[in-house]
């Protein structure tokens, strides 16, 4: 998810360049849900890529990739643009283009890649890493495209605003704080027993209520990190009622993981407790008020899923500076409130 909803900005770049384009997005589930949250995408097709099942739960089923091909085929695309986020080869994908028969396929790559890409890129990296958002922008723009605006997009649809007020209805909730505690590996969560104490704290401080979601498989986790203090919302909310709930939430508390994209998206204050498995240059909140909480360990960065030795880089970082990073976020948004408030009363 946090991977496409890095990629929008390019989205964006191409499509006021293009406007009467048809644009398609190909990706997992988790891609193809934010896509159809993208104004800017007019298909999503779902495909999963061998080369990225790194749980290795695909079978091996050529039929399956000769299907993606034959879909792509129909498609009668002129041109595909492949997006690759750091590490990722750009290959296998320009491969199966090449076999749909896709004349232009643009791609970076620092792979030799003969005749699988017409259009070549060569990213110029830098240290420190630069955010990841600018990676598909630096593409694009090498394609022609200009850069219009370096925002990330999520638009959740009037049906999930619905079902959000719904929801906050039902609880009596308006102003809320809300933590999303799951991540895809291990390596990037911080340990439940202490989101759980940051959830208590937010609630005894603030008098606000903490909301506590996940996906379907964190129901547990949520019921934990909630205790008696939150409100557990796993496994009941799509992307876009999330989406709806942080672009309404007064603060989100979370790990370098989807959620923290959401809230840069909707431009919603973060913290985000970030693990070393990743540059916090790249992988950060991106322009929306933030608290980035690191605790620099010598084997940072390590690209791993599951943490050999300890997890010292989240271990060592306690509650209570979670708990402090949210509530100087809410301070900062409620003084901006105020701000505006009292500007909107001197120009009346």
């Amino acid at each position: 998810m946090g991977d496409v909803l890095l990629t929008t900005p390019a989205f964006r770049a191409v499509r006021w360049a293009l406007p009467d384009a048809h644009l398609a997005l190909m990706a997992g589930p988790a891609g193809c849900a934010v896509g159809r949250l993208n104004p800017d995408i007019d298909e999503t097709i779902l495909y999963r890529a061998p080369n990225e099942d790194v749980y290795f739960e695909l079978a091996q089923d050529p039929g399956r990739e000769l299907a993606a091909m034959e879909t792509l085929r129909g498609g009668d695309f002129d041109a595909a643009i492949i997006f690759t986020s750091y590490k990722q080869s750009a290959l296998p994908a320009a491969y199966l283009c090449y076999l749909a028969g896709i004349p232009l396929r643009a791609a970076g790559s620092f792979e030799g890649p003969g005749s699988l890409l017409t259009h070549r890129h060569r990213y110029t990296e830098a240290l420190p890493p630069r955010h990841e958002s600018l990676r598909g922008l630096e593409l694009t723009e090498a394609l022609g495209f200009p850069i219009v605006e370096p925002e990330m997009v999520l638009e959740p649809r009037p049906e999930d605003e619905e079902e959000a007020n719904d929801l906050l209805g039902r609880l009596g909730v308006d102003r809320f704080v809300l933590v999303h505690p799951g991540s895809s590996a291990s390596s990037r969560t911080y340990p439940a027993e202490r989101y759980a104490r940051v959830v208590e704290e937010m609630s005894s401080r603030t008098g606000l209520p903490v909301i506590v979601t996940g996906g379907t498989g964190e129901k547990d986790l949520t019921r934990m990190v909630a205790g008696s203090s939150g409100i557990p919302l796993g496994g009941e909310t799509s992307l876009g009622v999330f989406a709806a709930l942080v672009g309404r939430a007064a603060t989100v508390v979370t790990n370098n993981t989807g959620a923290t994209h959401v809230a840069s998206a909707l431009k919603t204050p973060v913290v985000t407790v970030f693990a070393g498995t990743n540059p916090p240059e790249q992988w950060g909140p991106w322009r929306t008020p933030n608290r980035l909480l690191t605790n620099p360990v010598p084997c940072a960065p390590c690209y791993k899923r599951v943490c050999p030795i300890g997890h010292e880089c989240l271990t060592g970082i306690a509650p209570a500076t979670v708990t402090g990073a949210a509530m100087e976020l809410l301070g900062e948004d409620a003084a901006r409130k105020n701000g505006s408030q009292r500007r909107a009363g001197a120009a009346w």
